[in-house]
């Protein structure tokens, strides 16, 4: 099986990448980390010294209202009238000067819109979650007690690496279905002349940020990404993380009984966390304009307990 010349793995073989790329135990049998146990102190210090010119740029994209979050304003132009102020001392309600606004909001960040990060739990194959453990673990009620979010409590802090495949490609932006290959990500490695190495996070870009800016477009059942021959190479080069301006896999995947295989194989084999739907385009422009691919990415997890994921938005600072 081919795809322009290039081998593909067949189905058996993906499903094969659940033993082969597995990393159950490598860290200890309470490992909820997964590939971010890649990221040690070395790397992080090594991520510190890619900051070469001091531009930060957002990786994400503006969370709107109605679109992606319902939204409850309160406005009080004078607080100590605001409903329940009459309970508060008297000295409140003294300074007529003094107002506020504030929020209530609530979204759901998985899909294919909001810039958000998945953590190993929120992908189940045959029931079972990264390490072995069950999706009983997870309470309707308390969320999960496995591989959580709150697992990267203390941050993500490494090398970021963006292979902008679609400007190898020369083209705006990568076909609705385009799966990307690892010969596509050393290609990329080669124009731009950097090298994805252990502890790093991968950023691809399809150009699809470039389209959404333009027409507004949205993924869904078709769409540009990884393809699942990719995970070797992400296994072997010991990559922390993987984001793209997608939601990570082509679409269709290729596979009849696989519909997301870099999720499955990612999240429950490899325990490889993942940034979905990032706006990785000031990132490339200023990676053109400084000739530089590569530079610390912090990546801060709302510590939402016993989720399986977070908002967040991913700063590259080159």
């Amino acid at each position: 099986m081919t795809a322009s010349g290039r081998p593909v793995p067949t189905q058996d073989e993906v499903l094969g990448y659940f033993d082969t790329l597995s990393n159950w135990g490598r860290w200890g049998e309470e490992d909820e980390l997964g590939t971010l146990n890649h990221v040690t102190d070395d790397v992080r210090l090594a991520a510190a010294r890619a900051v070469r010119h001091g531009t930060s740029v957002s990786c994400a994209w503006e969370i709107t209202a109605p679109a992606e979050m319902q939204r409850s304003t309160t406005a009080c132009p004078c607080a100590a009238d605001m409903p329940g102020a009459e309970g508060m001392p008297a000295r409140f309600h003294a300074d007529r000067r003094w107002g506020f606004s504030s929020e209530q909001v609530s979204l759901a960040f998985h899909g294919n819109t909001v810039t958000h990060i998945d953590s190993p739990c929120h992908i189940f194959w045959d029931g079972t979650m990264y390490n072995g453990r069950s999706h009983s673990l997870v309470d309707p009620t308390t969320g999960s007690a496995w591989a959580a979010v709150t697992a990267a409590a203390n941050g993500i802090v490494t090398r970021g690496v963006l292979l902008d495949v679609a400007r190898t490609h020369d083209v705006p932006w990568l076909e609705p279905g385009q799966g990307v290959f690892p010969d596509d990500l050393e290609e990329a490695e080669r124009r731009q002349g950097v090298r994805v190495r252990r502890g790093d996070a991968v950023l691809l870009r399809t150009g699809f940020g470039r389209a959404r800016h333009e027409s507004g477009a949205t993924s869904g059942v078709t769409q540009a990404g990884w393809h699942a021959a990719c995970l070797p190479w992400l296994y072997e080069r010991e990559v922390a993380l993987i984001g793209a301006d997608t939601p990570q896999d082509v679409l269709p995947s290729g596979y009849e009984n696989i519909l997301m295989p870099v999720h499955a194989v990612g999240l429950v084999a490899m325990g490889l966390w993942l940034l979905d739907n990032c706006d990785l385009e000031a990132c490339a422009t200023t990676a053109v304009e400084l000739g530089q691919w590569d530079f610390q990415l912090a990546v801060a997890p709302v510590r939402f307990a016993g989720t399986s994921g977070s908002p967040v938005n991913p700063i590259a600072t080159f």
